[in-house]
């Protein structure tokens, strides 16, 4: 049946795709393309899953979280919007809108930069430090659940590695 299924996919790559594509192409082994898979139900269910549980438990995104969670984690609670954006993964606008409902909210205030008036800083207050700390406990639970509880810590550290060779570039 596995050679049937190979042969019709064969069959599949040349009628869409031209002739000296089909030769250039890599295509993914079998092995490949079930791990592929895997890993793409991974990336579509784990970040809804996890989004779930923050605007459920906590009336937050997991982006809200994540911006949260990066300024707490800085000495002095402050971080200049270009950073907080790279760190987060986000572009500056993404980012300022999401800033900007995090200030109606009174979780963070922007500033500008003492250093340099052209820059503006990002500023977790008080009351955004203790969301981020309330949301922390149930995250956490929801993570362990859904990845860490079914892995062993042999796992754990091969997951790491795993993913630290994926998607690594030069820039």
């Amino acid at each position: 049946m596995l050679q049937v299924n190979r042969n019709l996919c064969d069959l599949k790559r040349q009628l869409i795709y031209p002739r000296d594509m089909t030769r250039r192409t890599r295509w993914l082994t079998d092995a490949e393309q079930a791990a592929w898979m895997e890993l793409v139900r991974v990336l579509f269910t784990l970040p809804a899953a996890l989004d779930m549980q923050l605007r459920r438990d906590c009336d937050l995104t997991q982006y809200e979280y994540l911006a949260l969670g990066v300024l707490a984690e800085q000495p002095s609670r402050t971080m200049g919007m270009k950073s907080l954006a790279t760190m987060t993964n986000g572009s500056l606008s993404r980012l300022s809108h999401v800033v900007k409902r995090l200030e109606a909210a009174d979780y963070v205030r922007r500033e500008t930069n003492s250093d340099d008036g052209r820059l503006t800083d990002a500023i977790l207050t008080d009351a955004g430090f203790a969301k981020v700390a309330a949301a922390a406990p149930g995250h956490v639970a929801t993570v362990r659940a859904l990845v860490f509880d079914h892995l062993t810590g042999e796992q754990v550290a091969q997951l790491a590695d795993i993913l630290g060779r994926v998607c690594v570039t030069d820039s």
